[in-house]
């Protein structure tokens, strides 16, 4: 049976906790520079997935051009805040 995207969203959003879990362990003191861009980059993850969602469901093909725009623009941030 084909995973809907229902799981899909589920199964990003443990992944999204893992990884702020390990983000946040206490032996790793950031500087504020440094936290600001840990919070930024959980922002555009939660950006990205909240986008990718709406993708799935949108009909209308400006809407789905816009949200692939933004897409691809949430994604070249990513890659400069990794």
């Amino acid at each position: 049976m084909a995973r809907g995207w229902e799981s899909k969203a589920v199964e990003a959003q443990v992944e999204e906790k893992d990884w702020r879990d390990s983000a946040r362990r206490p032996s790793q003191e950031l500087s504020p520079e440094e936290r600001a861009r840990v919070e930024r980059l959980e922002s555009v993850r939660l950006s990205r997935a909240r986008t990718l969602e709406q993708l799935e469901r949108a009909s209308s093909p400006a809407h789905r051009a816009m949200l692939k725009r933004t897409l691809l623009a949430l994604e070249r941030e990513l890659a400069g805040l990794e």
